[in-house]
């Protein structure tokens, strides 16, 4: 390939303002993928500060703090990395309580891999909030994303969370979402509503996340309100099913977060019976709501991920179970060989076959089949009599992608959501300390 075909097939050209862009903290170049901010209302029971706590050399909000009612409720799900911030050990510890007042959120600094110091800053942070707040220091919750083995400054911090707690009501969620960013290029966030018996609720979600994206349970910071009356036990319960559909489905380069933390709040304020379990009057509706929520907001994170053109769904049918096709799916999903196969609009069905091989589950090259948006290019270990690759290549020239392969084995089904691998990628991480 001529390095002109390169240069057309790559945006590299855009990705190297980006990254320019970031390092100079101006405007960035919004991925092309971006969906618009939606129009959010408030949340009964929730009050947002953004403030400027000055992690980084910005002129920016990078401290959230949110005022939650009394008897909110919280569950959470976090990285299963074995290196996780002192956030995520806080979170952790805190959320058997199943109660919350307070969140702080962190922009700029992870705060992983920084020993006692980092632990020390979370701490006086989250104490700090409660104090502002006026409840206990175990129903403040917190998160950083940033920069990891970077201590979170803990005078900036306080400084932060205090300027943050002045400010509250003084911000809405785009305010919040922006504040939580960092190589995010466009403000993300959902809402959806639910009816429990005649009590129309609302969820809203604002998530960032844009690369270091590969779930373990979910991979980014996101965080969801809503004015439902939910007991601790079942929020936990309903938000695992729908990480489990969403968050933990997606992947934008195979690597998992240090920080990674998605936490449900559920303020009661809209008064209806609470909910206790799946036998509840209205608890499938709710649980279908917040998965709906959950997976647009796991979308969006996708159409941002770093360098991306294109959003990819992955569906596999016919393995063994749907965790074999998940597995399946993943490795498809993770493959550079297969992103950028997509990248340049190359129908490369090869390179899926080796992705399917390589998972480790039960495949039968006879019983495989492959194919491209509507097009089916292989099928029982060669490629179809007749293929005609014209259809698929206008498929792979627009902004998304579904490719599907079915095992023809057993009843098992998943599907997973990646974005193609460009030198964007490569040009945003090279500079992301600079």
């Amino acid at each position: 390939m001529s390095p002109e075909s390169i240069a057309r097939r790559l945006p590299e050209a855009k990705a190297l303002d980006l990254a320019v862009a970031r390092r100079h903290d101006v405007t960035m170049t919004t991925s092309p993928l971006a969906r618009p901010f939606p129009e959010l209302g408030p949340v009964a029971g929730v009050r947002i500060g953004t403030a400027t706590a000055g992690y980084k050399p910005w002129q920016r909000a990078d401290v959230t703090l949110v005022e939650l009612a009394p008897g909110t409720a919280v569950a959470g799900v976090l990285t299963r990395s074995r290196c996780p911030s002192p956030e995520v050990e806080l979170c952790r510890a805190r959320l058997p309580g199943g109660r919350a007042r307070g969140l702080v959120v962190n922009a700029g600094n992870s705060n992983a891999f920084t020993g006692m110091a980092g632990r020390e800053a979370a701490t006086a942070q989250t104490g700090a909030a409660a104090a502002l707040l006026g409840c206990a220091v175990e129903d403040v919750f917190s998160a950083s994303t940033g920069v990891i083995g970077v201590p979170l400054p803990q005078d900036k911090a306080v400084a932060g969370v205090k300027a943050a707690h002045a400010a509250l009501g003084g911000s809405d969620f785009l305010a919040a979402t922006n504040a939580i960013g960092t190589t995010d290029t466009f403000p993300k966030a959902a809402s959806v509503a639910a009816l429990i018996g005649e009590t129309r609720v609302t969820l809203t979600g604002i998530i960032k996340g844009s690369g270091m994206i590969a779930p373990d349970m979910a991979t980014m910071l996101g965080f969801i309100f809503t004015d439902a009356s939910v007991a601790p036990d079942f929020l936990q319960a309903a938000l695992t099913r729908a990480n489990a559909r969403s968050f933990s489905c997606i992947t934008v380069d195979g690597d998992t977060s240090t920080s990674d933390t998605v936490l449900a709040f559920a303020t009661g304020a809209a008064g209806h019976a609470e909910l206790t379990g799946w036998d509840s009057p209205g608890a499938d509706a709710f649980a279908a709501a917040l998965h709906d929520l959950c997976r647009q907001l796991a979308l969006l994170v996708v159409r941002d991920g770093e360098g991306a053109t294109k959003l990819i769904a992955v569906t596999v049918t016919g393995a063994e179970s749907d965790a074999a096709a998940h597995r399946i799916g993943m490795s498809i999903a993770n493959s550079p060989l297969v992103k950028t196969a997509i990248a340049g609009g190359d129908a490369n069905w090869g390179r899926v076959v080796m992705a399917v091989g390589k998972a480790g589950e039960t495949a039968e090259r006879d019983l495989l089949s492959i194919r491209f948006g509507t097009t089916e290019v292989a099928r029982a270990g060669a490629v179809v009599p007749g293929y005609d690759e014209a259809p698929v290549a206008a498929h792979l020239a627009g902004d998304s992608v579904d490719i599907a392969v079915d095992l023809g084995i057993g009843p098992g089904r998943s599907q997973v959501w990646t974005c193609d691998l460009t030198h964007g990628y490569i040009s945003i991480n090279a500079d992301y300390r600079s």
